[in-house]
């Protein structure tokens, strides 16, 4: 059997055993004694979820409030959480507002540092295709940690947003994301709520900002090679999420998977749908304004606006619902997470007294009960991972549910197609094993001029799993290629 035939064979055996498989469970902590790559304590999505109080007060990690944070900086060595042995260490995606630019430091165990979303992210090939914006390897992780001087076993770090905006909720998502992935404790993780333009005038004052940021010492000595956690599960790849699409484009109830589109409604029903608000066609902006929640473009079959980064199609994977992740946050709060019974309220189905709720593939509210089934895992994603990161901590670290990022999200995804790029190039070819298109509800491009190239190093790979497996290997110094990274399917939905 030539290789091109062994990757089509496993590529049809994947797909048609996509619906039996189970969803991604909780359980212990794994351990196999015979390699030290699996010596490390292996958690589940269920594992690294986490949920809030129902006062976002009362925390100590996860997401904390101006008010904890304000405690801690009054008196850091006796207000400290219990098992923090080390400094408080802010992660500020940008500068706030005049008069509340940083959270103030003292210099001695109190630090504040700008951190924009730049350096938490990294272009990564999963053996497959070249894609941007994924989580950083272990190197770039480690000088991170050496800049600013962090040690993820006994520093309090804490990201926070600067100006609370759309935006920087994203990239303090993407600071918590690397971290966790990378297997820092979640006692020693936490989100500030809230940009500093609302806290400065509520759960903070001015006294604790100041115009400056912490000068970044360069010179931490901690490798995250000494975290013996592999929270790589945080991560789906093509190859997990091929496993669990149900064979058409409908929820799937019982199947353990519950698959979140973050995205506007145009791009998730490639422009025959907008929300009240959404539409940024530039054709017709500002024309739309639905009545309802909902509404049908003027023009449905002009969908060009849906497309972001050049992709070659636009739309979802079969049984995808979508939210858009704008929902989550309070725009009058400083762009803070809405209060946790909303959120769980949304996770349901149950539209908001709006009429924005969950919708599915045929473009209708699912309902209350239509939405989130309890056990079921969450894959989140929306065009890079950006959008997708404010509702992934909405359900996996407000909520608690188990949830798992699919890193490559729908420039990756629709990449995979056997559709032509800008230069006349089909993609995939017609017999690649990783064609997403045959798994979606999606439409071209509507010309292929408007379709990026991307750099395809292998469309016949066993799998997709380059990225995970090397960071494995970064942590152990040995081949992680036994630990999911085979040709055949993965021994469960959630991957290795």
């Amino acid at each position: 059997m030539t290789i091109r035939s062994k990757a089509i064979s496993f590529a049809a055996i994947s797909l048609a055993l996509a619906g039996l498989l189970p969803g991604c469970g909780g359980g212990d902590s794994t351990e196999d004694p015979n390699t030290t790559a699996r010596r490390l304590s292996v958690n589940s999505p269920a594992q690294i979820a986490q949920a809030s109080a129902d006062n976002y007060d009362d925390n100590v990690n996860g997401i904390v409030s101006g008010a904890t944070l304000r405690r801690w900086m009054s008196n850091w060595a006796a207000e400290r959480p219990a098992g923090i042995t080390g400094k408080l260490v802010i992660l500020q995606a940008s500068a706030g507002p005049a008069g509340a630019e940083y959270v103030k430091p003292d210099g001695t165990n109190v630090f504040t540092y700008l951190s924009p979303s730049s350096e938490w992210i990294q272009t990564r090939n999963n053996g497959v295709i070249e894609t941007q914006s994924m989580v950083p390897d272990g190197a770039t992780m480690d000088a991170l940690l050496r800049k600013f001087n962090i040690d993820p076993t006994r520093d309090m770090i804490v990201a926070a947003t600067g100006t609370g905006s759309t935006a920087n909720a994203m990239a303090q998502g993407r600071i918590w994301y690397a971290l966790r992935y990378w297997g820092v404790g979640k006692e020693h993780l936490a989100l500030l709520n809230g940009g500093n333009q609302w806290l400065v005038t509520g759960s903070m004052t001015a006294a604790q900002f100041q115009a400056t940021a912490s000068t970044a010492p360069n010179s931490g000595t901690f490798s995250i090679k000494s975290i013996l956690v592999d929270n790589t599960q945080l991560q789906a790849t093509v190859r997990d999420l091929l496993a669990v699409l149900p064979p058409a484009d409908a929820l799937a109830k019982g199947d353990g998977i519950f698959l979140w589109d973050a995205r506007s409604v145009g791009q998730y029903a490639a422009g025959r749908l907008v929300e009240r608000g959404e539409d940024t066609d530039p054709d017709t902006a500002g024309t739309q304004a639905c009545t309802a929640a909902y509404c049908t473009p003027t023009n449905p079959d002009n969908y060009r606006w849906t497309f972001q980064n050049g992709g070659s199609r636009q739309g979802h994977p079969f049984g995808a619902l979508q939210l858009q992740y704008t929902h989550m946050l309070d725009s009058t709060k400083g762009f803070a997470y809405k209060p946790k019974a909303v959120l769980a309220a949304y996770l349901t189905g149950a539209p908001d007294a709006t009429g924005i709720g969950f919708i599915d593939g045929s473009q209708a509210l699912v309902g209350e009960g239509g939405a989130y089934q309890e056990g079921d895992t969450i894959y989140v994603y929306c065009e890079t991972t950006f959008r997708a990161m404010i509702t992934g901590i909405a359900s996996s670290v407000i909520l608690g549910k188990p949830t798992r990022f699919y890193d490559g999200a729908m420039v990756e995804w629709n990449s995979l197609s056997n559709i032509s790029d800008n230069t006349g190039r089909l993609i995939l070819p017609a017999d690649s094993p990783w064609r997403t298109d045959v798994r979606s509800y999606f439409r071209p491009a509507m010309s292929v001029a408007d379709v990026a190239t991307r750099t395809v190093t292998n469309p016949y790979a066993a799998n997709t799993d380059a990225i995970v497996n090397a960071d494995k290997t970064y942590k152990t110094g040995e081949s992680a290629s036994g630990n999911g990274g085979g040709g055949g399917l993965p021994t469960n939905p959630c991957g290795g």
